[in-house]
């Protein structure tokens, strides 16, 4: 995979907003680069949808004349940024992913947008997603199939697909992405990203979910360094999410560079008696060893006895958004992703009681995985049982099938969700 490379520097976030606050570098410039990169790399990636190429650079020439000024908005000054195209960004198109959506054009920016902007960052284009993000796959007719840089006949993992190809492939420094399953983290697994998953409400969301209860906010960065940076900018409360958390107590950064404490680790190389794929296995069972080795960790083998929450997951995920999404496209069915439109057509079979009996179901199992949290500090596990799969596939051709589900993703990823019904935070380390 080729690097995007300015004058041998890798452009993760901090270094190219300290560059430029140094003036050794331009913003101008490193939009340029990343455009360069978008235009070599996109029509075969498919990250990225809507490119503002106009709109960057004169930001980018704005913030450059105020940074020879001595006045900088922020941390993320200059700093160019893909957007998942399911965020709210006033006056620029928001497809989330939909041919239903196509001419549809906020008027609001939703929170971790403002919050971007007002610390410097760039809105470079929006990211592909999945269809309103509904699956863990890469396929879409909107951006076509996104696939990831290590092999551009596999596929990318979605659904914040083209955020993670593009933080990948150094089309960008780093990209924001949403997570309601899995959707930073499997793209994160197939791209070889960084992602974490915050706890729930710890970066704020808007517009209103109607499966608000798994869903979370989050950037997919090439370093930690970098993600905590974003969580330091993004997260704190909004009046616009109930659910958003108090504003952290300290900076997510500087821990980054204070002494690790030493951690109780449980280490589970697969939940619910899942077959891991042997490359992967050994692959985990290899980062497992070099942690424990350089860091202070006391780290236990575990099998947890827990059940999987797959049904509970499935009737919050397709009933919600079924039913929402079906009130206003039940009619538009044939224009929609067949899985999606599956999606809708089975939310008919839930009521009230069944929606009732698994918001009980999620607190159960929830209750069991913060219990796990009394004896360890961490749980380590694959994010993934699978390697990436052919990119116009929903899915790997033998062991998951799913016929007529309305969640036919989650087979495959039975470790990503659970962790959005407990709402505990949740991220994927890349390990080469």
């Amino acid at each position: 995979m080729q690097k995007l490379d300015l004058e041998g520097i890798v452009l993760d976030v901090i270094s190219s907003a300290q560059r430029i606050r140094e003036g050794q570098l331009t913003s101008v410039t490193l939009v340029q680069a990343c455009l360069k990169s978008i235009k070599a790399t996109n029509p075969t990636l498919r990250a990225f949808g809507d490119v503002y190429v106009d709109h960057a650079l004169n930001q980018a020439q704005l913030l450059d004349a105020e940074a020879r000024e001595g006045r900088f908005r922020g941390p993320l000054h200059g700093v160019p940024f893909g957007i998942k195209d399911l965020f709210h960004t006033a006056g620029l198109r928001t497809t989330r992913g939909s041919l239903t959506a196509l001419d549809y054009v906020p008027t609001q920016d939703a929170p971790i947008i403002q919050r971007l902007k007002a610390a410097g960052g760039i809105v470079l284009g929006k990211t592909a997603t999945t269809e309103f993000g509904w699956t863990g796959a890469s396929t879409s007719r909107v951006f076509g199939d996104g696939r990831t840089p290590w092999n551009t006949s596999l596929t990318s993992g979605g659904s914040s697909s083209g955020s993670a190809i593009a933080t990948a492939a150094f089309m960008v420094p780093a990209a924001l992405g949403s997570d309601g399953g899995g959707s930073v983290r499997i793209p994160s697994s197939f791209c070889g990203t960084f992602a974490l998953k915050g706890s729930l409400g710890r970066i704020p969301t808007w517009p209103w979910s109607a499966t608000e209860t798994l869903s979370h906010a989050g950037p997919i960065t090439r370093t930690v360094r970098d993600s905590a940076l974003l969580f330091d900018v993004l997260s704190g409360p909004d009046a616009l999410d109930h659910q958003a958390l108090p504003a952290p107590t300290e900076s997510y950064l500087a821990r980054c560079d204070q002494p690790l404490s030493p951690l109780r680790v449980a280490y589970c190389p697969t939940l619910f008696e899942t077959p891991v794929h042997p490359e992967v296995a050994a692959g985990v069972d290899a980062a497992v060893d070099i942690l424990a080795r350089q860091l202070p960790l006391e780290v236990e083998r575990l099998a947890l006895d827990w059940r999987d929450p797959l049904t509970t997951f499935e009737t919050l995920w397709v009933a919600g958004r079924g039913i929402a999404y079906g009130k206003t496209l039940g009619g538009r069915l044939g224009e929609l992703d067949p899985g999606f439109a599956t999606l809708i057509e089975k939310a008919r079979q839930y009521d009230l009681a069944d929606y009732l009996a698994a918001s009980q179901q999620r607190a159960m199992f929830a209750n069991q995985v913060h219990a796990l949290f009394e004896s360890y500090d961490l749980l380590l596990l694959p994010t993934l049982p699978i390697l990436p799969f052919p990119a116009h596939l929903t899915g790997p051709e033998e062991g998951y099938e799913a016929a007529g589900s309305g969640t036919p993703w989650a087979r495959w990823t039975p470790f990503t969700y659970p962790f959005n019904l407990s709402g505990n935070p949740a991220a994927s380390l890349p390990y080469a």
